[in-house]
């Protein structure tokens, strides 16, 4: 694991002309709006569609499917197929013919359906973010998809697939445009460099993932559950059902997300943070400058000894939700101080006020692991006595706040105070004093208001 100081975002990436909008017709290269077609190894994958509806109608009615099957001849069996794979086929290329995408200087139109024309325009001015997505056959193809977040829809639009390179122009071609970058330069930008800031390094990850408690509970919920189910029912297909979801919960707390975290690196570039990692499926992924409402520092407790944390975020209308698996607090500082900018990680520990003593009565034994801070930029909450989490939410992003009591609360002078974000996402401050918690209330409405007049803009190349 990795961690170079940081720099300077590159500022060499050609800016807006002045008196130019993106949409601007004057200037733009000559195949602006041009359609195109996707990849043509595209028909391959959605030939599967119609195989799909198939299997989908035998699983909806297994017993019929069964006298189907035992009825079935090899004679049948081979006209079956001689059907279903042309049919397969034709949909498979008749779906790629049909699709179509072409960028303008304000939106990129995708145009798909065989019967039933549909025509998405997104918006380039509402772009959160573009990856760019490699599943394991599409690396061996040489191709990808291109993914994209886009502000108030829940599903990511894509293009799938695309030459490698093609996805990656794309992808430049994109933010240039969404940036406000004058039409004639947009290919002269080209991709916007990349600095290498961390990479975990895989043995720190398989290490960090046996020390999760979460690893251990689940095998042991594997290993003796089943046996149980077993004993209790007198039936071993009972026991492996049961052990089916338990194993399923191991591979997800260790072995899946090893493969997801693979070689984990965080790269810098003027567009954001880019997010590389996957040991089959590569990711490419991109932290939207100015778009992340959350920032955890999650301290599972094997991992303190080592210094080790877990940096998760919250980013309004996308799902990545890591921003490093794994690193070393020193390190996971300087690359928090990459997404919000002047956020000093120890000064807000150090600030961090516990509950008043009478919590105990409300919260025994772990009222001692909450704490609060609002000074600076960012409103902080802690939780956990043996496992920590401290989340960091910049005053700017604050969509809303609150002050809650419940009946017990009230009798011993307590309150919660709670922070809306933009992500869809609250963060509480449990266990303050009541007359502390009106007061935080009352002026995290004026730290809203300086922070958004103070926020880096959510633009894309944007340099510090």
């Amino acid at each position: 694991m990795t961690g170079p100081e940081p720099a300077a975002i590159p500022s060499d990436v050609p800016s807006a002309v002045p008196g130019s909008a993106p949409g601007g017709v004057s200037g733009e290269p000559p195949d602006a709006g041009v359609e195109r077609r996707l990849h043509p190894v595209t028909p391959l994958r959605r030939a599967w569609a119609p195989i799909a509806v198939a299997v989908g109608v035998i699983v909806h009615d297994l017993g019929q499917a069964q006298k189907w099957i035992a009825e079935l001849t090899v004679g049948l069996a081979l006209l079956g197929l001689a059907v279903l794979i042309p049919v397969a086929g034709a949909y498979g290329f008749l779906s790629w013919w049909f699709t179509h995408f072409s960028v303008t200087g304000t939106e990129l139109r995708i145009r798909t359906g065989l019967v039933f024309r549909r025509t998405a325009h997104i918006r380039l001015d509402r772009l959160q973010a573009v990856d760019v997505t490699q599943p394991l056959l599409a690396r061996f193809l040489g191709v990808a998809k291109l993914k994209l977040d886009v502000i108030g829809t829940e599903d990511k639009d894509e293009l799938a697939f695309l030459s490698e390179k093609e996805a990656r122009t794309l992808r430049a071609e994109l933010l240039a445009r969404a940036a406000g970058i004058a039409p004639e330069a947009v290919r002269e930008a080209g991709e916007a460099p990349v600095r290498r800031l961390v990479r975990v390094e895989p043995r720190v990850l398989a290490v960090s993932l046996l020390l999760m408690a979460s690893t251990w509970t689940a095998l042991a919920a594997a290993v003796v559950g089943p046996p149980v189910v077993w004993l209790v029912s007198g039936s071993p297909w009972a026991a492996i059902a049961t052990a089916l979801p338990f194993l399923g919960g191991v591979w997800a707390s260790s072995g899946g997300r090893f493969v997801a975290e693979y070689d984990w690196t965080v790269g810098e570039s003027p567009d954001g943070l880019r997010l590389d990692h996957g040991l089959l499926d590569r990711e490419h992924e991109t932290v939207p400058p100015g778009r992340v409402q959350t920032v955890r520092i999650v301290e599972p407790l094997l991992w303190r000894r080592r210094g080790w944390v877990r940096v998760e975020l919250d980013v309004a209308g996308s799902k990545n939700d890591v921003l490093l698996p794994v690193a070393e607090r020193a390190v996971a500082e300087r690359v928090i101080g990459r997404v919000l900018p002047g956020v000093d990680l120890c000064a807000v520990t150090e600030a961090l006020e516990p509950p008043p003593r009478r919590a105990r009565w409300r919260v025994p034994v772990w009222w001692r692991g909450y704490g609060f801070a609002a000074d600076g930029l960012v409103f902080a909450a802690r939780h956990g006595l043996l496992g920590r989490s401290l989340s960091l939410v910049p005053h700017a992003k604050v969509q809303s706040v609150r002050r809650t009591q419940g009946p017990w609360e009230r009798r011993l002078g307590l309150a919660g105070v709670h922070v809306d974000t933009g992500a869809n996402k609250t963060v509480t401050a449990r266990l303050r004093d009541a007359a502390d918690a009106a007061r935080i209330t009352a002026s995290q409405a004026d730290h809203s208001r300086t922070g958004r007049r103070n926020s880096i803009p959510d633009r894309w190349l944007t340099s510090d």
